[in-house]
């Protein structure tokens, strides 16, 4: 069947069609209009084709039928992922107190200053470790380097952020239990 008569034949049945996604739907309109533009696009696209096995109202019918079970079983899955997701999902806790969430946003500022003071490549090494959580090998190899200059540069990039945090008073060395 051509694309021409393709469409003139949906376009001829498509009444029908939407009344049985209803159907197939539970008389919800919202899944029924999914389901039935989910079928056109399975026919426009080629994935579904007509074979003059049965009748093309036949046929639609039962890819209409089919896709709305599909999309009914993975309407399924989906509300089961949330449930689960809502079961496991940690509880929130208390709104952090405003004088408290100005404070850790300053340390965030003083953060990014410090790791703007670092060399190039001492801030590539600590945000792959620090930010996305990488190991120094997996770092280095990120960056191209060997582990031995990833780690020098970790070390020193290290050293200069806590004289940086030290000479912004933001850390106290002592509480870090260094002389």
């Amino acid at each position: 069947m051509d694309e021409e008569a393709l469409r003139a034949e949906l376009e001829k049945h498509h009444r029908e069609g939407y009344v049985w996604a209803l159907n197939c739907c539970s008389q919800n309109p919202v899944a029924a209009e999914d389901v039935l533009q989910k079928v056109y696009l399975k026919i426009l696209d080629g994935r579904a084709r007509f074979r003059g096995e049965a009748s093309f109202k036949t046929w639609l019918l039962s890819l209409i039928r089919h896709t709305a079970a599909d999309h009914w079983r993975q309407e399924n899955r989906r509300q089961a992922t949330l449930i689960e997701y809502e079961q496991t999902a940690e509880p929130i806790g208390q709104i952090e107190p405003p004088d408290e969430m100005l404070e850790r946003s300053r340390l965030h500022a003083v953060l990014a200053q410090g790791l703007f003071s670092l060399s190039v490549r001492q801030q590539e090494i600590m945000r792959l470790v620090f930010y996305h959580d990488l190991s120094l090998s997996e770092a280095a190899a990120v960056m191209s380097v060997s582990i031995g200059t990833a780690r020098t540069h970790y070390e020193r990039g290290k050293d200069q952020l806590r004289k940086f945090l030290e000479a912004g008073k933001v850390i106290d060395e002592s509480k870090l239990g260094r002389q």
